[in-house]
């Protein structure tokens, strides 16, 4: 990854670094199948934190949109449409691409349920 990075135009290339290596990260806390939905649904949002700031979404740097309090429904669709490709991004295309619809679907829930 580090080889990689290199290449990569900053600022656009260092923080696709830092998000998918929060995303790795996040994929592999070793929680338990049988955990708790919302944990688990935490941890997988904690993948956004490196673009969309604090562990629960309400805070953001300039332009980025809070993911706090997002209609669920709206933001699974997004998600969805950045994962087939359908919506222009930075970034999100590949992040979306390592998660199940399932897990997206849970992440979209966790959020919707965050307070702004």
């Amino acid at each position: 990854m580090t080889r990689l990075a290199h290449s990569w135009p900053a600022p656009a290339g260092r923080r696709l670094q830092v998000a998918l290596t929060l995303m790795l990260g996040s994929a592999s806390l070793g929680i338990p199948a049988h955990a708790d939905p919302n944990t688990q649904a935490r941890a997988w949002a904690a993948a956004c934190t490196g673009c969309h700031n604090g562990a629960d979404g309400a805070e953001t740097p300039a332009g980025m949109k809070p993911l706090a309090g997002a209609n669920r429904d709206a933001m699974l669709d997004k998600l969805l449409r950045f994962k087939a490709g359908q919506l222009p991004a930075t970034v999100m295309q590949q992040l979306t691409q390592g998660y199940e619809d399932a897990e997206l679907r849970a992440i979209a829930d966790y959020f919707s349920r965050q307070q702004p």
